[in-house]
């Protein structure tokens, strides 16, 4: 399937360079257009007959930010993927709201991994995530919500509602405390570094808990947690000691 695509990128050698990259590495993609500005941009973009799949946008263009298009152009019909050279804050931005991303200079497997991530038209819900983007740009101690981009479909989910993290190979199945599970094609390692912020902790290679839905500690040979949801969570050998001293300063000691 042709998936087409549209380049919002202000250098040149840049714009070559992702075009070139695509064409060699994810030849299903077909790019209908190319930008270098927010005001170019927005006059291609507008047209109603224009309609790209996914759109590559740089985030700093001479004329503004690109959530100044963004906002002009809802409801969005296509994906987004940033192409970018920003660092941390805004990377984080993408990950809670499962919008994809390249960093700058690009990785050609990164690319792929970006490009492979997309998702139908069905389950795109791309104002819903870049809402969640825009609200952990603009205050992210504030931040209570994330999205989920699970094997059938995108889920949007308030964070406290999340009990538990539990990897299977390359995925990860995420417990709600609906009791609804939701599998994600992202690594736990991912959702342990997200959430470390939010009194998530990782009690063994396979688990990552939230600590608010922890009843009880047993105390013995390996030692194991009780979850709210009567779940038992092995805490392992070698995290044994720091989890002891999290607890510690929780709660004082047990």
């Amino acid at each position: 399937m042709v998936i087409k695509a549209v380049i919002i990128e202000d250098e040149a050698a840049g714009l070559q360079n992702l075009q070139t990259l695509l064409a060699e590495n994810c030849r299903h993609i077909e790019v209908i257009g190319t930008a270098g500005s927010i005001k170019d941009a927005y006059r291609l973009m507008s047209n109603p007959n224009f309609k790209p799949d996914v759109a590559f946008l740089d985030i700093s263009l001479p004329d503004g930010l690109i959530f100044q298009l963004l906002q002009k152009l809802r409801p969005l019909e296509f994906d987004i993927i940033f192409v970018t050279a920003y660092e941390d804050h805004a990377i984080k931005a993408c990950e809670y709201s499962s919008i994809g991303y390249v960093m700058k200079p690009i990785d050609p497997d990164e690319l792929v991994e970006a490009v492979e991530r997309l998702k139908s038209k069905t389950t795109r819900e791309a104002d819903k995530r870049l809402d969640i983007f825009q609200n952990y740009i603009n205050n992210p101690n504030a931040f209570t919500k994330m999205s989920i981009s699970a094997l059938d479909g995108i889920y949007f989910i308030n964070i406290k509602d999340i009990v538990r993290f539990e990897a299977e190979d390359n995925y990860t199945h995420i417990f709600i405390n609906t009791g609804e599970r939701i599998t994600a094609s992202k690594t736990i390692k991912a959702y342990e570094d997200m959430l470390e912020p939010f009194n998530f902790y990782r009690v063994h290679k396979r688990h990552v808990i939230n600590l608010n839905f922890m009843r009880k500690f047993v105390k013995g040979d390996g030692g194991y947690l009780i979850m709210d949801d009567e779940i038992k969570i092995e805490v392992s050998r070698r995290r044994r000691p720091a989890f002891m001293e999290r607890m510690k300063k929780l709660q004082g000691g047990f």
